[in-house]
């Protein structure tokens, strides 16, 4: 329910991703940390996905027919600011929402693809480390990833972020499944294009956070 309230546009076939559709469309994805509780991990990795959307959105906002679009957004800062780019502007902005975003849909394709600790199967930690080792870890520092590993103890159980992501209603657990799984057919492809774009642009940074 939480995931599907507000839906992608489908990526076209030249991989221009819209930048208002886009963002309007992610604007409601940062709600999903709270369901992980763990305020003290998640509330950060929740205000940096709120802060970036804010910040290329003002990007955008300075002249929407410049940045149409998500390359434009790229293509352009790199014209505008040389050699401080691509550290500057929207270009670092989502840069580093596109790494949350892949936490989040990680960890939600290891859960609907059923990955699990079989002593434990209500458990969500194995996913939660497996979408950090992917996302985010090679971007932390030795504290953050400290306080990362640790918080994989306190995240709720499975059937519980379930019901959060549900707001709270009692759905049956192949049916809150589905709604992630068709979820992800939509993000995946438009997250991909994204890191494919960075990759080409030669805009991707690996410093430490």
């Amino acid at each position: 329910a939480l995931l599907l309230e507000h839906e992608f546009k489908p990526l076209p076939a030249d991989k221009q991703i819209e930048t208002l559709p886009f963002l309007e469309a992610v604007a409601h994805l940062p709600p999903f940390f709270d369901c992980l509780g763990t305020p003290i991990v998640y509330s950060p990795v929740k205000a940096d996905l709120t802060g970036n959307i804010k910040k290329i959105r003002a990007v955008y906002d300075s002249n929407p027919a410049k940045f149409k679009t998500l390359q434009n957004i790229l293509e352009v800062e790199k014209e505008m600011h040389g050699s401080a780019w691509p550290k500057t502007g929207a270009t670092l902005a989502l840069m580093w929402l596109k790494r949350g975003l892949k936490f989040m849909l990680v960890l939600l394709q290891s859960i609907s693809d059923g990955e699990r600790d079989e002593e434990h199967p209500n458990l969500i930690r194995v996913n939660a480390m497996k979408a950090y080792e992917i996302a985010l870890k090679k971007y932390h520092g030795w504290m953050l990833q400290k306080l990362f590993t640790g918080s994989v103890y306190a995240l709720p159980y499975k059937s519980d972020l379930l019901k959060a992501l549900e707001k709270g209603k009692e759905v049956k657990e192949e049916e809150s499944i589905e709604k992630i799984h068709q979820f992800l057919s939509r993000v995946t492809p438009i997250l991909d294009a994204i890191y494919e774009m960075y990759t080409k642009m030669n805009a991707e940074l690996s410093y430490k956070a």
